[in-house]
């Protein structure tokens, strides 16, 4: 799960013209291998999480329009009851903030220490609001890559939050030099998201959705905004799983009501715990799928003279029946069954909004599709086996 894969996406020409090769080769050496993914047979589990608690110190946020609430201080009270409740139920598990206090810790600052503790999951807390009106309000949840748009409005659906939260850069000492010229309020500079393909991608996502689940289950703001993907830049930094989640707004009456309450800051904050139960859960199963040796098919399921070979895509039946099969991919963009990201798999392709979920190695025997999944899954550290009805993938755990 934590191997790091670079895809360049954007003709090196248009690089080079747009100066962007300095800073897009110190970035990529400079994000280094955690030590999990060391090894041809590494121990997969969810051993340290780091819990980013946004903005902080001379940098305060949001602010609400009464001037009396500040996001740092919601983010940090919401972190700090996340790490108590995952100290408090997995001993064994590292809990690391980036910040604790009321301080400013700069934005690359906060994706190296996640890289240096060797984190299986970065969890990123902050606040929205907008310019005008009071309307806007719910909860959502950002993972880094590439929306469903083309040209050059990639980004631009949730380009003003992502300027927003990436515009803490500027408050840093020497940051055009730091940063080598990434300037968080121009959308060209953006191109550098653009080329590296999220490794951890399937993983972001699939924690989005447990975070989207418990949120609405928890938490006191129940309306969901969905899950995005943009490109957040200390997402981007970190080289392991990582969501941005926007608990809420700032300038809604409702949510600002939530927030600032006792109650509803500990339900956000149950609700990304029950979140990363999930993951964990699910993080540990599959390593002990890997490490376990394949079990023997049943004869029932497979004769004893067929070849343990994978089973070829199969169309997902559309009403009332169920397939088991291997996630590979998450992306929202068209990746044809030729691209040589899938090994010669045929995938099946699962919509799910703007999102498209590749599928591999179908079988409508979940046992089968166990047996095969440890080699599946030396090629794809990422994979998990989901079941898929009526076109919608749930994950097995």
């Amino acid at each position: 799960m934590q191997n790091i894969i670079y895809k360049s996406t954007i003709n090196s020409r248009i690089i080079k013209n747009r100066g962007l090769i300095p800073v897009v080769a110190a970035l990529l050496l400079a994000i280094p291998v955690p030590a999990d993914a060391q090894g041809d047979n590494p121990v997969l589990q969810l051993k340290t999480v780091v819990i980013d608690a946004g903005h902080g110190g001379k940098d305060a946020g949001c602010v609400s329009r009464d001037k009396k609430t500040f996001e740092k201080n919601i983010t940090l009270d919401i972190a700090k009851r996340l790490a108590q409740k995952i100290s408090a139920s997995y001993p064994d598990v590292t809990v690391k903030m980036t910040r604790s206090s009321d301080k400013f810790v700069e934005l690359e600052n906060r994706a190296v220490i996640a890289n240096k503790a060797g984190a299986n999951l970065f969890i990123s807390i902050h606040v929205n609001s907008v310019a005008r009106g009071t309307s806007a309000h719910g909860f959502s949840i950002h993972c880094l890559g590439q929306s469903a748009r083309k040209g050059n409005d990639l980004y631009s659906k949730n380009l003003d939050l992502v300027k927003r939260e990436n515009s803490v850069i500027m408050l840093e000492d020497n940051y055009e030099t730091k940063y080598q010229g990434f300037n968080p309020n121009d959308p060209q500079s953006y191109i550098i998201f653009s080329l590296m393909q999220n490794a951890h991608l399937i993983q972001s996502l699939a924690f989005a959705e447990d975070v989207e689940q418990g949120l609405r289950q928890q938490g006191p703001v129940k309306y969901s905004r969905g899950i995005s993907q943009d490109p957040f830049w200390v997402l981007w930094r970190t080289a392991m799983p990582a969501v941005l989640i926007e608990v809420g707004f700032m300038t809604n009456p409702e949510d600002l009501a939530a927030m600032r309450s006792e109650k509803g800051r500990d339900g956000i904050a149950q609700g990304i715990y029950e979140a990363f139960k999930a993951f964990k859960g699910r993080y540990d199963g599959v390593a002990a799928a890997s490490a376990a040796p394949a079990e023997a098919p049943s004869p029932e399921t497979v004769p004893e003279e067929q070849p343990a070979t994978e089973p070829a895509a199969e169309p997902v039946p559309e009403q009332g029946g169920v397939v088991y099969g291997i996630q590979v991919l998450a992306v929202g963009k068209d990746m044809p069954s030729s691209d040589p990201f899938f090994q010669g798999y045929k995938p099946t392709v699962i919509p799910a909004g703007k999102i498209k979920k590749y599928v591999i190695c179908t079988s409508g025997s979940l046992q089968e599709v166990k047996r095969i999944f440890p080699k599946v899954q030396k090629k794809f550290k990422d994979g998990y086996i989901v079941k898929i009805e009526d076109g919608i993938t749930t994950p097995i755990r």
